[in-house]
């Protein structure tokens, strides 16, 4: 018995390459990411989708990864007007001016001392649990916390291409 693919998926492997590249610019910022997910179209599953985004993702030089950082908001200050972002970091709503406050002198240490925006993957995490994660990842050396950020990174283009493959119509 054969399923058919999710409509996300099918309206993503027929759109033109510039729609499509667009669509994963939303999910990726990183040009070369878009890029080699494009040139695998089509995908005959989600799981190929996500397995070619892994080894994308797996792939990015350090300049790509930087392209990729600099599109994501930091944790308790998502985008304005940004419904991805908020919604990423729906575990900041509740929180406390403290927690706030908290949130944002680790996010400028982490900045001052790695060069780069905290990156983690924010949901369904609470604000509490991306404090604690930036209190202990702010001791990484650089080389460990690249692999983090990668593996991050390649949890927030999961859910990402989630939900864009299971869209039922275009702009979900």
């Amino acid at each position: 018995m054969t399923t058919d693919p999710p409509p996300g998926l099918t309206r993503f492997n027929t759109s033109s390459d510039s729609a499509a590249l667009a669509a994963l610019h939303e999910v990726c910022a990183s040009t070369a990411w878009g890029s080699a997910l494009l040139s695998h179209r089509p995908y005959d599953t989600a799981d190929a989708l996500f397995a070619a985004s892994d080894t994308a993702t797996a792939g990015l030089t350090a300049d790509d990864l930087a392209q990729a950082m600099a599109a994501h908001p930091p944790i308790g200050r998502p985008k304005p007007g940004d419904p991805t972002s908020a919604r990423e970091q729906r575990g900041m709503a509740g929180a406390s001016d403290e927690l706030r406050a908290e949130l944002l002198e680790l996010n400028l240490a982490y900045q001052d001392r790695f060069g780069h925006v905290f990156l983690i993957c924010a949901t369904g995490r609470t604000g509490e649990q991306m404090r604690d994660a930036v209190r202990t990842r702010i001791g990484n050396t650089p080389e460990e916390e690249r692999a983090v950020v990668r593996t991050e990174l390649g949890r927030i283009n999961r859910v990402r291409l989630t939900r864009l493959v299971e869209a039922a119509e275009a702009g979900e």
